[in-house]
């Protein structure tokens, strides 16, 4: 996977700038999620995978979780009720080696397996940990407009048996109010490289895969 790197970027805190009003409304696409359909293949108890999805405010509890069960892999299967534009993801965990280190992104591919996870990501991440839902993942928004389903792959975590996430949260907005809410919280699309915004003290860095 590491064959298809165009660079490095890195995870953004950049909580400060903006007020947690306006910022539980960019991070509202959860909203959107049509959690009766929503999937979560490797989970270890039925029905945790929809629990990660929460509001904004909630991000830092931890009675709602979900853990793997065989391994350290899990594969959420996301429906949206509407097609919208992802501009940035979150994934917080446990402060331990249980923490999810690689994410792969899929667009449009209703129902996916594990057996399906072979094929090439729209984008994959390396992860730092980040049990207190800081760090930001921006993605390529050419590759994620009119997304109707959005498919993530952990595929591994930093060395335990299996994987527990808290929070995964989404930036972005319908395709039908696309001139809402645009302005992210480090405005990536006109700063410099977000490889300038580096993650201090966390190890290994936080880099696009492809």
């Amino acid at each position: 996977m590491s064959g298809h790197g165009h660079g490095h970027g890195h995870g953004c805190s950049c909580e400060h700038e903006h007020d947690p009003a306006e910022r539980g409304l960019e991070y509202g696409l959860y909203q959107r999620i049509d959690l009766e359909k929503l999937q979560c293949l490797n989970e270890s108890r039925d029905g945790d995978g929809k629990l990660v999805f929460k509001p904004w405010d909630q991000r830092r509890e931890r009675e709602k979780f979900v853990d793997s069960d065989a391994d350290e892999e899990l594969l959420f299967n996301i429906p949206f009720t509407g097609s919208v534009k992802l501009k940035s993801i979150i994934i917080s965990g446990e402060d331990d080696d249980t923490h999810p280190a690689e994410i792969r992104l899929f667009k449009n591919v209703p129902q996916m397996s594990f057996d399906d996870t072979g094929r090439k990501p729209e984008q994959s991440f390396r992860l730092n940990k980040d049990p207190n839902a800081e760090l930001e993942y921006p993605t390529k928004i050419a590759r994620f407009t009119n997304v109707e389903h959005l498919s993530i792959h952990i595929s591994k975590n930093y060395g335990a048996e299996n994987t527990r996430v808290y929070y995964i949260g989404s930036e972005g907005s319908s395709q039908r109010s696309a001139h809402r809410h645009e302005v992210t919280i480090c405005n990536y699309e006109l700063a410099a490289n977000p490889a300038d915004h580096k993650v201090d003290n966390v190890v290994p860095q936080t880099s696009f895969i492809s």
